[in-house]
């Protein structure tokens, strides 16, 4: 939940120019004082948030998790929670740390390694609401200790629905409750033990204005009317699942510097090879072999293992310790068929590219481009991100293969069953629906 800080800095502020009436004698247009006068201070630092109930111990054994079961069941009103991964040192996604705050309870730390299971905690949390900030980070790693709300209230999407430029914790914290929020730790090592106190500190505080926050915007929803929408927004988060890639070895950096399929089918050995050492040892894949790694091998072949660690990229422990895997990648590669290397483009069963569209189907092209124009017309009328208005995906899906009919009426109603069948929300579809009805119309209607 990091973010950079607020570039802000003094601004300059030119005075109107006098050089009709003033002599340069009287007025030199450079003085240090005018200059001095013209720029503003910087604001005031806002202060720092603090732990108003100390730092509490991490709770690691079966009587302290006991006790914090006890105290967040006796607890009122909705319950804030986040947790900490080790993204960057460890394959997994799981949790390794969990922070609780709940009115009445206080703050919990929760180690989750410690504990076969926390089921007594989902128990005692039933039925009350969560407060998560960017809740699609933390549902899974959660879901995984067997932790499910049953109702949520995400701070970050409340803040896109009502327009804020920047969303991170540390922003929403400064601009509604005036009070800074320390980051230092955000990209920390989480599956270190013991957790040095510093980090904790750092957790707690991630968890300590959450329920004050969620009031604040919560208010801010109801009087610009977009209650309604946050309220389906969350309702839909409950069934969030993470989505798997049908290719995944396709996000490798640098990899449009690959042309040919047989070097294709070398960067997706060495992947494969790769994640599933990562996997085994439960370290991030870029901590055995870089992606320029696999890409420079790709692109050269090399046949054996003194090659291959000539190879840019292939140096250090991890390279030499997994040589004779990456050579076995390389050699597999280079003598698959020709029918089972992978394709130049990625699969899918969505339509393509938008840039391909003109070429393809210029009705489809003229669809897609009125449609996005009043889309960006429609997100700034109402404040908020144009993808949060409708996903880019969906768009692109109901305008490359509309509903067939032209009737005005049927159509709006096709359209609306569409955006249903995709996931979009009652609140999107009321507004895009028509939008989207009348570019399938237009772009039809238009011969250029």
């Amino acid at each position: 939940m990091s973010e950079p800080a607020d570039p802000t800095g003094p601004v300059s502020a030119e005075p109107p120019s006098n050089a009709a009436t003033d002599s340069p004698a009287d007025s030199p247009a450079d003085s240090p004082a005018d200059s001095a006068e013209a720029v503003e201070p910087p604001p005031e630092p806002k202060p720092l948030l603090t732990l108003r109930d100390g730092l509490p111990p991490v709770v690691e054994t079966p009587g302290a998790l006991a006790d914090v079961v006890r105290r967040f069941a006796a607890g009122t009103g909705p319950v804030a929670i986040d947790a900490e991964r080790a993204s960057g040192y460890r394959y997994s996604a799981r949790a390794y740390l969990i922070q609780l705050r709940r009115e009445g309870s206080g703050t919990a730390l929760v180690d989750p390694i410690a504990f076969d299971n926390l089921d007594d905690l989902q128990e005692a949390l039933e039925g009350v609401e969560w407060i998560l900030h960017a809740a699609t980070q933390d549902l899974a790693c959660l879901a995984e200790v067997g932790l499910r709300p049953t109702s949520l209230f995400d701070t970050e999407l409340a803040g896109r629905l009502l327009g804020y430029p920047r969303v991170g914790l540390a922003t929403l914290v400064e601009t509604t409750l005036g009070k800074s929020l320390r980051k230092e730790h955000s990209a920390a090592d989480w599956s270190k033990r013991p957790l040095p106190e510093s980090w904790l500190e750092y957790a707690a505080l991630d968890v300590e204005p959450l329920v004050e926050l969620r009031a604040v915007m919560a208010a801010e929803l109801e009087e610009s009317g977009k209650a309604q929408w946050a309220r389906e927004e969350f309702e839909h988060l409950l069934g969030f699942t993470p989505t798997k890639r049908a290719e995944p070895w396709r996000r490798t950096s640098q990899l449009h510097k690959v042309r040919g399929r047989r070097a294709l089918a070398a960067v997706r050995a060495l992947w494969e090879a790769r994640d599933a050492t990562a996997e085994e040892r439960d370290v991030t894949p870029g901590r055995i072999l870089p992606d320029s790694a696999i890409i420079a091998a790709a692109l050269a072949l090399p046949t054996d293992r003194a090659t291959l660690l000539r190879t840019k990229g292939f140096h250090g422990r991890g390279a030499e310790r997994h040589a004779a895997k990456w050579v076995a990648a390389l050699t597999a590669a280079r003598e698959l068929p020709e029918d089972e290397l992978p394709q130049r483009g990625p699969r899918g069963d969505g339509p393509p590219v938008a840039r391909a569209w003109a070429e393809k189907d210029p009705i489809a092209a003229k669809r897609l481009a009125s449609a996005r124009e009043n889309m960006a017309t429609l997100a700034e009328e109402n404040h908020l991100p144009v993808e949060n208005l409708l996903t880019p995906d969906t768009l692109r899906r109901v305008l490359w293969t509309p509903p067939e009919t032209r009737d005005p009426e049927a159509l709006s109603d096709a359209v609306r069953r569409s955006l249903t069948d995709h996931g979009a929300r009652p609140w999107q579809i009321n507004l895009v629906a028509p939008v989207l009805t009348e570019a399938i119309l237009d772009a039809e209607a238009d011969p250029s």
